[in-house]
């Protein structure tokens, strides 16, 4: 079934046409409300409340303006600001999963674990530390694989804005990872390479 049919199913009340839509959007916004808050029980919560209100919901989704991914992606980043607003912007915990992915591009072609440990916690840091605007639109862009359209939708911006806002995210992780490291010119030309991917 196409999702246009799935959402009609779930309109008309169909439980096993949602949770086929539940498994197969999950794991994606598990990841992006995972990336923008950093905890694993807050990001179950939200999770669980991006489906509780597509089923409620189902019926407001316009699949001539987004698709289905889009839609949720935007219901879970609304809800994402909605907790840092009520809990503080604090620094979030371990970025597992996005971590995982510019840490392997970053340490490429390194062997010495000291390295890649110092590497790892500096990445985190900086990533972390990113206003959310910049750590969403880095994650939808890079990690969840969205196009610029698509991630400028979720986040209800112009797709300008949002190229803007990858790029100070990109800026910044440039200079702080630079400043922070005091490694050889190579080092330096690594951690480049990634804040351009």
């Amino acid at each position: 079934m196409t999702d246009e049919e799935l959402m009609r199913a779930v309109c008309d009340g169909d439980q096993s046409a949602y949770q086929t839509i539940v498994k197969q959007h999950l794991n994606s916004i598990s990841h992006f409300a995972f990336g923008i808050i950093g905890n694993q029980n807050d990001t179950e919560d939200i999770s669980q409340e991006t489906f509780l209100k597509l089923w409620i919901k189902a019926e407001k989704w316009q699949p001539e303006k987004a698709k289905l991914s889009t839609w949720l992606h935007r219901i879970t980043h609304n809800l994402c600001v909605d907790y840092l607003r009520k809990h503080g912007n604090t620094e979030a915990q371990e970025h597992v999963d996005v971590e995982k992915e510019v840490q392997a591009d970053w340490q490429d072609g390194y062997g010495v674990s000291e390295d890649r440990e110092k590497q790892g916690k500096l990445l985190r840091k900086v990533i972390n530390n990113l206003p959310e605007n910049q750590r969403s639109a880095l994650v939808l862009c890079h990690y969840s694989g969205f196009s610029n359209k698509e991630a400028a939708v979720i986040l209800d911006v112009s797709v300008k804005a949002l190229e803007s806002t990858i790029a100070r995210a990109k800026r910044t992780l440039r200079k702080q990872l630079s400043g922070a490291l005091r490694a050889p010119s190579e080092e330096t030309s690594a951690s480049s390479d990634v804040v351009n991917h």
